[in-house]
């Protein structure tokens, strides 16, 4: 007797219990990572807690009539939406551990310590991660070049890096959201039947009141602050960068390059790639003294270069100073440094893929559309059901994609503008991710930052006040675009 087909197998819809038991067993998994492993809690417990929610699930799903190959071909379909963003995650590696052995991001430090004020640095990140990523339309590419820099710069401000890393992201996103470059900017109103720069336009109403307010707030921050990074420290630091490097403007060449493209619009992957290699390449040119220090065998100058160099790639730069905290600047890097960022992403990937396959997440959203009477509270859904993706699925497209889809006709059968669903997605979907540390997003800025999501998600001030700013506009009304009839 042949195996019946895929579509030939009989499967019920999972009830409203079927929906919640993964979440909720996902929710008091991941709590209990949190308890009992704190910071390191990223480090493998959250991935186990990911695959077990995901496991029961799968149970569920089985109970009620899918096969378990199919819950397998969506799981590594599942997977294979994340393999361009691990791409990214291991050029990027290579970028941060070739910029630091070329002298590119301790530039970027030393320069910084001579220009920002404790007092406004905080506000001053935020706007420079802005216009960078306004340039060039990528939140991770910001984050992994400027926000490097500016975390180092705080570190060296004795400024707090949670905080630092809020303004960045704050920043970057703001930039990101607003740019015609960016990938999100542009598959929001294609999903929801909107123009790119109709759509762009729209978005000031909600975005210009975030950015600034949370740019007033890190001006208070600043203000408020107590520094206690005095100018002999400031000057001892800048001594002891020096003393390592070569510090020059030149050293400032493979950023100016990667900018380049991005602007030029080269994919994400080949543009960190070339300035992975720019990094290689301008460390053999202007850094061959650290390089032997760091070699420290008696190979011969050629075989230390390569060795050095081809390290930096794979595994970053380690360099000791005897300052500790300068230790923490200097060191870091590498592709092996992404490794467990990527199996968080693929498990979380995973769990998101089979709850989608198995009609868990259409369930959660036909009952919010049920009570979602006025624009008000249709609004409040798609930003809940945005967060809710992000936090399940762990991926900022899939919530775009995935409410954008499900919301698009009842917000036409609600007279109501394609343009103001594109715009709540971009409102929730896009720029709450990075405040999820399991996200690809979140446990990507970790990766660069080096600060927990859950310590910057409280100053992440633009991506918190953006989606409450959305939720209010649409009770009250205000700027809330209709379709307007034709007669």
């Amino acid at each position: 007797m042949s195996k019946p087909l895929p579509d030939q197998v009989h499967t019920k819809e999972p009830s409203m219990l079927d929906a919640f038991i993964p979440v909720i067993s996902l929710v008091l998994l991941l709590a209990m990572s949190v308890v009992y492993f704190g910071n390191d809690s990223s480090y493998g417990p959250n991935q186990i807690s990911l695959l077990i929610a995901m496991g029961v699930a799968a149970v569920i799903g089985v109970k009620n009539g899918h096969v378990w190959d199919d819950i397998e071909k969506a799981i590594v379909k599942g997977i294979s939406l994340s393999l361009g963003a691990v791409l990214i995650l291991l050029a990027v590696g290579s970028l941060i551990g070739t910029w630091l052995l070329s002298g590119t991001v301790p530039t970027m430090i030393y320069y910084g310590l001579q220009i920002l004020n404790p007092s406004w640095f905080y506000a001053a990140a935020c706007i420079i991660c802005g216009i960078v990523a306004l340039s060039i339309g990528s939140s991770w590419t910001t984050a992994a070049t400027i926000g490097v820099a500016l975390i180092g710069i705080a570190q060296g401000l004795s400024l707090d890096p949670a905080i630092t890393a809020g303004a960045v992201i704050s920043g970057a996103y703001f930039g990101d959201k607003m740019s015609p470059l960016s990938e999100t900017t542009n598959l929001a109103p294609a999903i929801a039947g909107s123009e790119l720069f109709a759509h762009i336009r729209y978005m000031f109403w909600t975005t210009v009141p975030s950015i600034v307010t949370a740019i007033i707030l890190f001006l208070f921050l600043g203000f408020s602050e107590e520094v206690m990074a005095t100018t002999s420290s400031i000057d001892k630091l800048s001594e002891q960068l020096a003393q390592q490097f070569n510090i020059s403007l030149v050293n400032l060449v493979p950023l100016a390059v990667l900018l380049f493209l991005a602007i030029k619009k080269v994919p994400a992957f080949p543009a960190v790639a070339i300035g992975a290699i720019m990094g290689g390449i301008w460390a053999v040119l202007f850094q061959q003294e650290l390089i032997l220090r760091l070699a420290n065998d008696n190979s011969d100058t050629l075989t230390a270069i390569i060795k050095v160099v081809w390290t930096a790639f794979f595994d970053g730069v380690s360099i000791a100073t005897g300052n500790t905290e300068l230790d923490k600047l200097l060191s870091g890097g590498g592709m092996s440094k992404m490794l467990n960022t990527i199996w968080l992403i693929m498990c979380a990937l995973s769990f998101g893929a089979v709850l989608e396959y198995l009609g868990m997440l259409r369930k959660f959203v036909s009952v919010i559309l049920a009570a979602a009477k006025s624009t008000g509270s249709l609004i409040t859904s798609t930003v809940a059901t945005c967060i809710g993706t992000n936090l399940i699925t762990a991926d900022q497209y899939m919530a775009i994609v995935m409410p954008g889809r499900m919301y698009k006709e009842e917000y036409q059968r609600r007279g109501l503008h394609p343009l103001v669903l594109s715009r709540t997605l971009e409102d929730s979907g896009t720029i709450t991710s990075p405040l999820i540390p399991w996200n690809t997003c979140g446990a990507y800025m970790y990766s660069v930052l080096l600060v927990n999501p859950l310590d910057y998600i409280f100053y992440c001030f633009f991506n918190i006040i953006n989606p409450v700013l959305a939720i209010v506009y649409g009770y009250i009304g205000f700027n809330i675009k209709k379709i307007i009839a034709r007669t």
